[in-house]
């Protein structure tokens, strides 16, 4: 008589964000997984390595690159940890872009996440109802940095400049006339705040409408209910943050218990789980987006009425107003400094770390006194979730796998760095 045995298959690539750079080698009885093996390191870039080589300020940019879906947080953690080793305090409207930012990031990250999680589990509509909603903020990412993606717009004092007081509009072309054009411009007529704060007044709405697609639909829970369950303790052992950790039942948040900028002086409530299944940690990033949009409204309001700078006065750090440069000898010497060698931080180790829409992204660095890093080492949320994987799919079916790794919201630029 035959001997039954199992047998081993490579499962993938099967996530948006895992297009050929994660290799799971799974164990499988018939359709059950005995064993998950994630093959991390297809990718690595060597984004800490590279830093060492470029000025403090030139690595702003390869953050925007690590996870390529929550741009500005990453970069958020990084020019905080700079400021900590200069000891500069960025300017109060600067604080406030920054958390606006922060938020728009946030619900950007959300929307990919449950947008393309349905689409893997089998619901098609899902993905084209999240990227319409996308388009809005992406747009906003535009006005400020002229880029949708990489944004590069925050500073080590600050960022990079203020809120511009009109929105790019769309032109008539050969795919659409003057009525369709006017009806897209409708809310464009105004500045970037006004422009947000449209779109905070329709997004409930549309968080509504993904509600009535997923929350009651019994195909989603039959997929994601009692699926990928994590207790609060394996939780905590295995260093789950942000969404992965507070669906399990843990109320921890960076912007609560270790706040920065300006999130003591905001109103917001952290959504946390019971189960800490896949149905559960979707429910909290339904919430979380709600809550990021009160955040926003907040900040809009601030801003609205109280003007000031956005970065750092101290031209060692932050280059001058151009008009000034043009005109003053000091001010010439700080720019050329600025741009040729870059920014000298004081010797010292330090550790910043945000709640990045995936969880607690860090940044440790070291300085030696020079312009550019001694070392960087980067803790990126999604590297700890990735290595419970075997853990996680242990007794479950080969497409339970699949709801597991959307839950993740694993992006592989920060994992493998």
């Amino acid at each position: 008589m035959a001997e039954i045995k199992n047998y081993t298959i490579n499962f993938g690539p099967q996530h948006p964000s895992a297009h050929g750079v994660l290799r799971l080698v799974l164990e499988l009885d018939g359709e059950v997984v005995e064993r998950a093996d994630p093959h991390i390191g297809l990718l690595h870039r060597g984004t800490e390595k590279l830093a060492e080589t470029r000025t403090w300020v030139q690595s702003v940019p390869y953050m925007d690159r690590l996870d390529y879906v929550s741009m500005m947080c990453n970069e958020h953690a990084y020019c905080m940890a700079i400021e900590k080793l200069l000891g500069i305090e960025v300017p109060l409207r600067g604080q406030y872009i920054r958390v606006m930012f922060d938020e728009i990031t946030r619900v950007l990250n959300h929307l990919l996440n449950i947008g393309t999680h349905a689409l893997d589990i089998g619901a098609m509509t899902m993905v084209l109802y999240t990227f319409r909603e996308r388009e809005d903020l992406m747009d906003a990412y535009e006005a400020v940095s002229g880029a949708r993606l990489h944004a590069a717009y925050y500073r080590p004092g600050g960022v990079y400049r203020d809120l511009p007081d009109r929105m790019p509009q769309y032109e008539v072309s050969k795919y659409k006339n003057a009525d369709a054009i006017k009806r897209l411009n409708e809310n464009r007529q105004g500045s970037l705040l006004d422009f947000l704060d449209d779109f905070c007044s329709r997004f409930p709405r549309y968080v509504d409408e993904y509600e009535t697609l997923l929350t009651d639909n019994r195909i989603w829970k039959q997929r994601t209910v009692g699926i990928g369950v994590v207790s609060p303790e394996q939780a905590l052992a295995w260093g789950f943050t942000g969404p992965m950790l507070r669906g399990s039942g843990i109320a921890w948040d960076l912007r609560k218990k270790q706040p920065y900028e300006v999130y003591d002086r905001i109103n917001f409530d952290v959504p946390i789980g019971k189960t800490g299944d896949c149905y559960d940690r979707y429910l909290c990033r339904i919430e979380e987006m709600r809550q990021s949009n009160r955040i926003i409204k907040q900040c809009i309001d601030w801003l609205r009425v109280n003007a000031g700078p956005v970065i750092t006065d101290n031209f060692k750090v932050a280059p001058p107003p151009r008009e000034r440069m043009k005109s003053n000898m000091e001010e010439l010497i700080h720019h050329f400094k600025l741009f040729t060698e870059g920014i000298h931080v004081p010797k010292g180790e330090v550790y910043a770390g945000v709640e990045h829409p995936k969880g607690e992204f860090g940044v440790y660095a070291i300085s030696d006194g020079a312009n550019k890093p001694y070392r960087i080492k980067l803790r990126a949320p999604g590297f700890a979730h990735l290595s419970a994987m075997d853990e996680m799919t242990r007794g479950h079916m080969i497409a339970d796998v699949v709801a597991i790794i959307g839950t993740m919201d694993v992006v592989f630029g920060e994992i493998d760095r």
